[in-house]
């Protein structure tokens, strides 16, 4: 059985130690000492649809079909896609370079489409909530985050931002979730984390986190405090209100 407590959980922290920007009034109203995290695919954008044609059109390339392709990715990092497709006496170097020419495919197909693909309301979200210490940590990999983040210019919101590579377990391992919120300086179990799968909720969880569930690809999910369709649900405003640190 895989060892999760890898990252360790961070040290007490005192007021004085938190980042400046942790205390500054926002307007969504977000209670000082509390910290939003976001994953980014089905979170801050709606890419599933893409990574779905891309990995039909890279797996055809090799000569692979599958009918249950969704499955097998969502919240899922790279190289384990990579693996369970190729099968595990691949080696890493081919893993690694099958999995980025997959990525760069990817990117071309959304390179024209990334506006409209955002998750509606988070342009507007993250700017209101720009007085709170806010992080994104996805298992996916750095080029893409670097795609969306830049692409879409939302960078600047984010005082922390983490990807699969940087942590030895992925989710549903909580080492991201400990690590993002370690490097923004707020107790997990005073993060606020926005996903959108059953693997990502179970690492949010695990790492002592509360979770917003977004409902951009399933229908429900379980295992969250609130699940809204995007960042335009008045419940959301209601139930961040109500959220004190601990």
């Amino acid at each position: 059985m895989q060892d999760f407590r890898k990252v360790p959980a961070p040290d007490p922290i005192s007021r004085a130690s938190l980042p400046s920007n942790s205390c500054r009034s926002n307007s969504r109203n977000i209670a000082p000492g509390l910290a939003l995290i976001f994953d980014l695919d089905g979170v801050v954008v709606d890419s599933m649809p893409v990574h779905e044609t891309a990995w039909r059109q890279y797996l055809e390339s090799l000569g692979i079909r599958d009918e249950d392709l969704l499955a097998r990715m969502h919240g899922r990092r790279n190289d384990d896609i990579v693996l369970d497709f190729l099968g595990p006496a691949a080696d890493q170097q081919s893993v690694r370079e099958h999995g980025s020419a997959k990525e760069r495919l990817y990117r071309e197909l959304m390179r024209d489409r990334l506006q409209d693909h955002m998750v509606p309301g988070v342009r507007r979200f993250l700017q209101e909530g720009a007085g709170a210490p806010l992080g994104l940590a996805s298992n996916a990999e750095r080029p893409n985050i670097d795609f969306v983040l830049d692409g879409a210019d939302l960078r600047s919101y984010f005082q922390a931002i983490v990807d699969g590579s940087q942590v030895e377990f992925p989710k549903p391992a909580p080492d991201i979730y400990l690590l993002a919120a370690r490097e923004l300086g707020v107790e997990p179990r005073n993060c606020i984390v926005f996903e959108d799968s059953p693997v990502g909720i179970a690492a949010a969880r695990a790492a002592g986190a509360r979770v917003v569930g977004l409902l951009t690809r399933e229908r429900s999910l379980e295992n969250v405090a609130l699940s809204v369709p995007d960042f335009l649900d008045p419940q959301l405003e209601r139930w961040l209100s109500l959220q004190r640190p601990e």
